[in-house]
């Protein structure tokens, strides 16, 4: 978010350190005051003279209209007056009006922290003139919670949308890899998907969003979102090193009650780490082959050894 001066003004105060961590409502610049001060103390003064040709015009006004009842003056007098009158009034109104801006302008002079995060570099040093037309003060960076956008495919998208997609309570939940090939400890939300398609990339826009409290995470980092089913759904997952791939596509060896191998066709779904998941082709308590692979070949009797989990 950058920090831009409302007020023309040479800045008096920086009362931050740039790159330190600032909460939201701290005093980061300020502008001179002066001339604002004395600006407010006029338009206080014209106020007051305002109201006060209004009570003189409400007492004319009120006098008039008495001599016009007795019949000692025209009513084109009173119509005068009653004229002057509501101009009067009006100019109170112009004078709050006035007053009211000048104390606006003169908090302006105050430049506050709107958010939360980090604070850039200033880019004007005390003593400079600054104004509305200058380029931003500072910037300032949220950290907790920190954003972040990925583009998503458009075909992924189109079942998703037939399904219908619910941002206040979505069907998957996002997490990252870091750089260093470590997993972010905390989860995040999904909090907003573009209403439209980038038609350059033909992907769609969503950004999720990650509490940060350690900072481990900073702005304009890069890092690996991972989207998962938040419903737990029971998958076989085998060693890629079991699963083998001809002209016909992908399939493994079972080992049938009877010791034997069978050639299973299957359908391998995505990788997780050095496993693979299988969407379709076995079922539960069946037996695979996951070592040893080479030496065996479809119809032969083997003597199975249960592997050990882990291994």
């Amino acid at each position: 978010m950058e920090l831009r001066a409302r007020v023309e003004g040479f800045l008096e105060t920086r009362g931050f350190r740039e790159g330190a961590e600032i909460e939201k409502g701290v005093k980061l610049f300020s502008i001179e005051k002066a001339p604002y001060e004395v600006t407010v103390q006029k338009r206080t003064a014209e106020l007051a003279a305002a109201r006060a040709e209004a009570k003189n015009l409400e007492a004319d006004f009120a006098r008039k209209s008495k001599l016009v009842k007795r019949g000692d003056v025209a009513v084109a007098t009173l119509d005068q007056a009653r004229a002057s009158l509501t101009s009067g009034r009006a100019n109170v109104l112009i004078a709050e009006a006035e007053l009211r801006k000048a104390k606006l302008d003169l908090s302006y002079t105050d430049i506050m922290s709107p958010i939360a995060g980090k604070v850039s570099q200033a880019r004007y040093d005390v003593g400079s003139l600054v104004g509305p037309n200058s380029e931003p003060l500072a910037t300032i960076t949220s950290v907790d919670p920190i954003y972040v956008v990925i583009r998503v495919s458009e075909r992924q998208l189109i079942d998703t949308r037939k399904r219908g997609i619910d941002l206040d309570n979505p069907p998957v939940a996002p997490s990252l890899i870091l750089g260093d090939g470590s997993k972010y400890p905390l989860g995040g939300n999904f909090d907003y998907l573009a209403p439209s398609v980038d038609q350059s990339t033909d992907t769609v826009v969503a950004r999720a969003v990650f509490p940060n409290p350690d900072r481990v995470l900073i702005p304009g980092q890069f890092v690996t979102v991972v989207v998962r089913q938040k419903l737990s759904v029971s998958k076989h997952v085998l060693p890629q090193a079991a699963i083998q791939q001809d002209s016909q596509g992908y399939f493994v060896l079972v080992i049938d009650r009877e010791n034997k191998v069978e050639l299973r066709r299957v359908t391998a779904g995505r990788q997780i780490d050095t496993d693979w998941v299988i969407e379709e082709g076995l079922t539960s308590g069946e037996r695979v082959i996951v070592q040893g692979i080479q030496k065996v070949r479809p119809g032969m009797t083997v003597n199975p050894v249960e592997a050990k989990t882990g291994s």
